[in-house]
C-alpha cells in the first residue's frame, strides 16, 4: 500500500515512528514533511497530503497533529477525500469498510504508539464493503 502522510510540529514524532513502522511492513511512504519541531500551521501540510492522494488513484494518506481534529477538518474541505479521525482500531476499520475513507487522521497528544500500530494494522487489513455503504459514500461525493 502507499501513504502519503505529514504532520505539523504536534505531531512529529508519532510521524516518525508511523513512516518507519509503515516501511518494515512493506508499505511505501512518501514523508510530506515537515522535517523539524518549529512551528508551522496544518493546513498547508493537510493540502500537500489531499492532492497527492487525489492524484495518485489507490494511495492514502496520513495526517497528524496533536489531536488529530485540525488535520481531519482541513483534510475534509477537499472533494475526493475522505478523511476520518481515529482513536483505536475499530474506529479505523469502520472508516475503511463504511466510509471508504483514504485519509487517516491521527492525534500524537491523544494515542501512543502502541494504539497507533493497532490502528495501522485495521486500516491496512481493512477494505471498503461497498453494498448499502456505497449509496451513502456517493452522496457524501455528490454533496460535496
Amino acid at each position: 500500500m502507499k501513504f502519503y502522510i505529514a504532520t505539523d510540529h504536534a505531531g512529529l514524532e508519532l510521524k516518525d515512528y508511523t513512516v518507519e513502522l509503515l516501511k518494515e511492513k512493506g508499505h511505501e511512504v512518501m514523508d510530506l514533511g515537515p522535517f523539524s519541531k518549529e512551528r508551522v500551521d496544518y493546513p498547508y501540510y493537510a493540502l500537500k497530503v489531499c492532492k497527492a492522494v487525489l492524484e495518485d488513484t489507490g494511495s492514502h494518506g496520513i495526517l497528524i497533529c496533536g489531536s488529530g481534529i485540525g488535520m481531519s477538518m482541513a483534510a475534509n474541505r477537499h472533494s475526493g477525500i475522505r478523511a476520518a479521525l481515529c482513536h483505536d482500531a475499530y474506529t479505523a476499520t469502520v472508516a475503511r469498510g463504511h466510509n471508504d475513507a483514504n485519509v487517516l487522521c491521527l492525534g500524537e497528544r491523544v494515542i501512543g504508539e502502541g494504539v497507533c500500530e493497532s490502528i495501522l494494522d485495521a486500516w491496512v487489513d481493512g477494505s471498503f464493503e461497498g453494498g448499502r455503504h456505497t449509496a451513502r459514500v456517493e452522496k457524501i461525493e455528490k454533496i460535496y
